[in-house]
């Protein structure tokens, strides 16, 4: 435990600036890696499918974002948890929140398998699916569904490492199931014609080797980590999990609440016909490039107030905010620039079909308010996750969600008649909303009244 141990001073000790860096950086090009790993679906359909297919790429990755509410919420207390458990030196509990961890997420995942199987058809109704892309859509989504163990399993697996001050091993994860759905995709799209499900299935096999590389590097290392993998070890903690619960349900309401305002705001979008829900899907890849950054910097952020506040060393929560807020922005401000100077060929690497890039034309401004709208939030949600304030991550995913981004679509496309336009920018405001709470929360200093969660 030397080195865990040294790692997590080290997050407690010395330079914001220099640890944010040094503990971002594998994260950054984990996610970078991530949003490659889903934008070579995007790329591959869209050269070798057309329009329909990236129509149908775009629908199930917004159904599969939905499902993976639970892993992410879970996961991100899993690893608060973890992290202030480790920052105020308490080890006794970190094999019960390990344990209880495994068991809530394979759990919730064969439920969800289960549950989304015999409830595909519906969803896929309820979406406004375009005719065109139905079948591929169907064939995409459920392809996905049956592999969604291996997503919550690598989520669970990443948030107990960077829970204790490992987020290099991740990026390894993410490399290697990365290269595997590159080159599947490749194989199965390209060369045998398998169109989305080809590329679904490269996307479950990419992912299936990488969170059991997780495991076994786990288990070759369980004395380190203080997990024995034996059958007991993975009865719940009846002490953890009422904390998990506490602190990931709000997590998981916030992110269902935000992933089903945008698929509701989707569904008026999709029934524009396929090229509106194409567009719409490639606009959203293109996001996720900045999300490469801020997530990065939002995960390690909050590990660092988390453990920090665990140390109770509360002078360097505001510098870890601010170092945050200024990179986040640097890196939206330059991606807004490049996108308004070479829309075209931006766009034009997913699909060159005129109707696409026309539409996509109209698209850029959307484009940079959501670049935007990722810097502004990002360091504000590392503060609020941090310090595990699930009420108000409850709060911010409701207001963003549920109140603003539908009542903002439905106010501008509706009631104002600007058509998709407006369902794209109640979409894109709506992502402001979490700056401008967590930035009350900030000034006003109530993070420094919070409990310790562990």
């Amino acid at each position: 435990m030397n080195n865990e141990k040294s790692m997590i001073q080290d997050l407690t000790q010395g330079s914001v600036t220099r640890l944010l860096l040094v503990f971002s950086y594998p994260l950054l090009l984990s996610n970078l890696l991530q949003t490659v790993y889903n934008m070579v679906d995007m790329i591959v359909i869209g050269q070798f499918v057309g329009k329909a297919g990236l129509s149908a790429v775009s629908i199930g990755g917004d159904f599969l974002h939905l499902l993976t509410f639970l892993a992410m919420g879970f996961s991100n207390a899993g690893q608060v948890i973890l992290s202030q458990y480790i920052g105020a030196g308490n080890r006794d509990r970190v094999k019960g929140t390990i344990g209880t961890l495994f068991t809530v997420l394979f759990g919730a995942a064969v439920v969800l398998t289960v549950f989304c199987a015999f409830m595909l058809n519906t969803f896929l109704g309820w979406m406004n699916t375009p005719a065109e892309s139905y079948q591929y859509t169907y064939q995409y989504s459920m392809t996905c569904i049956l592999g969604m163990v291996f997503i919550y399993g690598y989520n669970m697996v990443s948030a107990i490492l960077r829970g204790m001050g490992d987020s290099k091993r991740p990026f390894l994860f993410i490399a290697v199931a990365t290269v595997v759905n590159l080159v599947l995709d490749l194989l199965f799209v390209a060369v045998f014609k398998m169109g989305p499900f080809g590329a679904a299935l490269a996307t479950v096999l990419g992912q299936g080797v990488s969170f059991v590389w997780a495991v076994v590097y786990l288990y070759r290392r369980k004395e380190a980590f203080g997990f024995d993998f034996k059958p007991e070890s993975f009865k719940p903690d009846m002490e953890v999990l009422p904390r998990l619960v506490k602190l990931g349900l709000p997590m998981c309401l916030q992110s269902a609440a935000i992933s089903i305002s945008q698929m509701f705001v989707n569904s008026y979008i999709n029934s524009y016909g396929v090229v509106a829900s194409a567009v719409t899907g490639v606009g959203n890849k293109l996001a996720a490039i900045t999300a490469v950054v801020t997530n990065a910097l939002s995960t390690a952020g909050a590990s660092m107030v988390g453990q920090n506040i665990g140390a109770e060393k509360y002078d360097r929560i505001p510098k870890i905010v601010g170092i945050s807020f200024i990179f986040d922005m640097a890196f939206a401000i330059l991606l807004s620039l490049i996108t308004a100077f070479f829309p075209r060929t931006i766009f034009g690497i997913f699909n060159s079909d005129p109707e696409v890039l026309d539409m996509a034309m109209t698209y850029v401004p959307v484009s940079v308010l959501l670049y935007i709208g990722f810097g502004m939030r990002s360091p504000f949600f590392a503060l609020i996750n941090g310090c595990g304030n699930a009420k108000l991550n409850l709060a911010v995913g409701l207001l963003d969600g549920v109140i603003c981004r539908i009542g903002l679509a439905l106010l501008l496309g509706l009631a104002m008649n600007m058509g998709i336009m407006g369902f794209w920018l109640g979409n894109a405001f709506a992502g402001y909303v979490p700056f401008f709470v967590g930035g009350v929360f900030f000034v006003t200093g109530r993070w420094k009244t919070r409990k310790l969660i562990a």
